[in-house]
């Protein structure tokens, strides 16, 4: 098994994966516990704790509580999506912003 470790820093294409990948887990859970700006935690937590049996309990339950805390990475991909519909409706009215 040490061997194996030590395969991992001598062949530079599986040290490069390993090191992406190890990058990409910090990101993510520095991500899962930045807040998001603008929204009343102690309002949400009490919420959580009010819906805990519910679809909103289970849900963030799957989130990993990440849901109840209102963090920036759950969000998910709905704020790109919903500034993407704006804007292409927006086109119509203002012609300029194509």
């Amino acid at each position: 098994m040490l061997d194996s470790l030590r395969n991992i820093f001598t062949i530079s294409d599986l040290r490069r994966r390993v090191l992406f990948t190890l990058a990409v887990l910090a990101i993510y859970r520095v991500g899962g516990v930045i807040p998001t700006p603008g929204v009343n935690t102690d309002a949400l937590a009490e919420l959580a704790r009010q819906a805990e049996g519910t679809m909103f309990g289970l849900y963030n339950m799957f989130s990993g509580g990440n849901l109840a805390q209102v963090t920036i990475f759950a969000l998910g991909i709905m704020p790109y999506i919903s500034a993407s519909i704006i804007l292409q409706l927006l086109t119509v009215v203002w012609p300029y912003l194509e």
